[in-house]
């Protein structure tokens, strides 16, 4: 066999070979290349031979898709795994490749395709599967099927997949964050060694690295070459840039598995998450790509989103009916066109130690139902949305008090508390029907349009009962499949991902929902990044972006209600904050913003996103495009020791057409600083 296959697709090729029956190469990933020759492509395979050196082995090394120690890569291997310490280095031989599910020409220039690469070692007895797609994007997609043929069972320690970044890559950059923080931007030099970041928290994690990125010098949102991984998986995970001795880079990711939690029996197969390789020049081009592959989702939302009133900073605990029908009253005057009630409806949920788990609505703050909340806010115009935590249990509960086994613990011992809850093994099939039950009987009873969905603590010492054995891979599973089932039985509920904020964002939840929760600060000084970086990966409509109180519950800071609505605006629009509190001047101007929104809301949920890079620090320019209009925001957030910005750039517009500027400033400037717009 003797395969050349150049894929092409938005301004991006990817050039895969596989020479005789060797694993597939990739000689060439990045910018868009012509239809290539055999001796074209040949040439183009041989400039990314590497010289043989000094103590090196005598044939120059092969670095493929699926990294093998056996050819030369002296880095960690694609696959770790045996069968007691055997077979731990396949001798792996394609045999077949398929492009769309046919058989593939020797040469074959192609547009966005699915190619599969199937591999068999017969002295470890092992197949292995590689899907490798080109979206319409210019995204690659990766993913591995590891499939066992003995007896005796294989067990998989660790199963990534790597693409080829070039030398001139010589900047990473990723992500970093904790609660509150998500998504804080990090820069360091791509150097000899691995740069391994870690997901351990059985869920995406605040601290996520989010999109690995290997630049040229000089990466900004237009300028610079950047060539960057996305882990798609809910759980425990890894994005790993590494370069070896000899000056091969790569980027590679996976799910990261704790002991013994893949173990393949005679026939079992494990399959990876799909990894997300994205190439582009700048990082607003490659926030294009992902923005495009999200936007063609058969449930991605339309810009037409429903301005949502959440109930939570309002209310906390602290449910009763009329307060919260007046709210719903006060919401509808505004213009609010969906209504979320948050924690504390259900069980013995008084506060946040008890009644997680008992997903049935409380009689003693509800006795008739939420039925006379929900008529309400239904005769009122609005949809109705419900909060949930479905992974989570509290020790009070009537569930843990019949089933303390399905709670997640090592043998013999409760892990350590956090937020006064303990985690639901859904991996159990008595503790999934039991929240499937719970869930599926809430959203037939009533009409409800929509689920938050939190998620609001990490998966620790994370065992099934009572052996212990570590089941966070198991968990995530059990979470997608009941996340899916309830999709399917009510499509059409809307579902939204969060996760003690933004912990759980990845490409593989959002197939599955239609908004997540960026953060639990809705302080707009902390919004401003926030929804900068979380654009890296999502577009504004995914985002959910809320005005809340003048003083923020989480940070204590203070801003007027322009600054706060002139940044939430450039997500999907929502509010936190108890309207009885809200003065009639803040009223009038929360509708004001609420009216301009919906009038806008077609540019800022449909456009394309541009950012500026800004020389002065904690300075945001951005802006959202569109072929008719485009709309910028601009905030300088803190001191700067020049007076001037100098001239503004838009970008992105039309450099043929004729543009009209109109300011949007609504808060109160002192007269000294009043720009005297006319000549003296």
């Amino acid at each position: 066999m003797n395969t050349r296959l150049l894929l092409t697709a938005n301004g991006v090729s990817i050039a895969v070979r596989v020479a005789g029956s060797r694993m597939p190469e990739v000689v060439h990933w990045g910018h868009e290349l012509l239809p290539l020759t055999t001796e074209q492509f040949d040439s183009l395979a041989l400039a990314n031979v590497v010289q043989v050196g000094p103590n090196n082995p005598d044939i120059p090394p092969r670095f493929g898709i699926l990294l093998e120690g056996r050819h030369g890569w002296a880095g960690r291997p694609g696959l770790v795994g045996s069968r007691g310490g055997r077979d731990w280095t396949p001798d792996w031989a394609v045999t077949d490749v398929l492009v769309d599910g046919r058989p593939v020409e020797p040469l074959a220039n192609l547009g966005p395709a699915i190619v599969e690469f199937r591999a068999h070692s017969e002295t470890s007895r092992l197949d292995l599967a590689i899907t490798l797609e080109l979206t319409s994007e210019g995204l690659v997609r990766l993913r591995g099927e590891l499939t066992n043929l003995d007896e005796a069972p294989f067990t998989v320690d660790e199963l990534t997949l790597a693409l080829p970044v070039p030398s001139s890559a010589s900047e990473l950059f990723d992500f970093a964050g904790r609660w509150g923080v998500e998504r804080f931007p990090q820069r360091r030099e791509f150097t000899v060694g691995q740069h391994r970041r870690e997901g351990r928290h059985g869920r995406t994690g605040a601290d996520a690295a989010y999109v690995l990125h290997a630049a040229t010098p000089g990466l900004g949102f237009r300028t610079g070459e950047v060539w960057s991984v996305h882990t798609a998986w809910s759980g425990n995970h890894l994005h790993v840039a590494e370069r070896d001795f000899i000056g091969h880079q790569v980027l590679s990711g996976g799910e990261l598995l704790l002991p013994g939690e893949v173990v393949l029996g005679a026939a079992e197969s494990y399959r990876t998450p799909w990894l997300f390789f994205n190439y582009a020049d700048g990082l607003d081009a490659q926030a294009d790509r992902f923005h495009g592959w999200l936007r063609a989702l058969p449930h991605a939302p339309s810009p037409e989103r429903p301005v949502t009133l959440n109930v939570w900073e309002a209310v906390y605990f602290d449910h009763d009916a009329d307060r919260l029908i007046d709210l719903a009253e006060r919401a509808a005057a505004l213009g609010v066109e969906r209504y979320v009630l948050d924690d504390g409806w259900f069980g013995a949920r008084r506060d946040d130690r008890a009644g997680l788990g008992d997903w049935v609505v409380s009689p003693d703050v509800w006795p008739d139902g939420l039925h006379p909340l929900v008529d309400r806010v239904k005769n009122l115009g609005m949809e109705f949305g419900l909060w949930f935590e479905p992974e989570m249990v509290n020790l009070d509960s009537d569930l843990a008090r019949a089933h303390p086994e399905w709670i997640m613990q090592p043998a013999g011992r409760l892990p350590v508390e956090a937020r006064q809850q303990h985690v639901l093994n859904l991996s159990v099939d008595g503790a999934w029907r039991h929240v499937f039950s719970q869930m599926h009987a809430i959203l037939t009873e009533y009409r409800i349009d929509y689920v938050k969905w939190d998620h609001n603590r990490d998966l620790i010492d994370a065992g099934t009962a009572p052996s212990g054995e570590p089941a966070v891979h198991a968990q995530t599973v059990a979470y997608y499949r009941l996340l899916d089932t309830l999709r399917h039985h009510h499509p059409d509920v809307e579902f939204e991902s969060c996760s003690s904020g933004g912990a759980r964002v990845d490409l593989e939840v959002m197939r599955r929902v239609e908004r997540i929760w960026v953060s639990d600060v809705i302080d707009p000084h902390e919004r401003q990044r926030l929804l900068t970086w979380t654009s890296q990966l999502l577009p504004p409509e995914f985002q959910g972006s809320h005005i809340a109180s003048g003083r923020s519950h989480s940070t204590a800071r203070w801003h007027d209600i322009d600054f706060r609505a002139a940044t939430a605006v450039f997500g999907h629009l929502g509010i936190e904050w108890d309207l009885v509190q809200a003065t009639e001047e803040e009223l009038g101007q929360l509708r004001w913003w609420i009216d301009w929104y919906k009038a806008n809301r077609g540019v800022l949920l449909a456009g394309r996103q541009v950012r500026v890079d800004m020389r002065e620090p904690e300075c945001y320019f951005k802006g959202v495009v569109t072929q008719d209009k485009a709309i910028f925001s601009l905030s300088v957030l803190s001191a700067s020791p020049v007076v001037t910005l100098g001239m503004l750039q838009f970008p992105g517009l039309d450099p043929e057409a004729t543009y009209r500027v109109t300011v949007i400033d609504r808060q109160l400037v002192p007269p000294i600083h009043i720009v005297p717009w006319e000549a003296a």
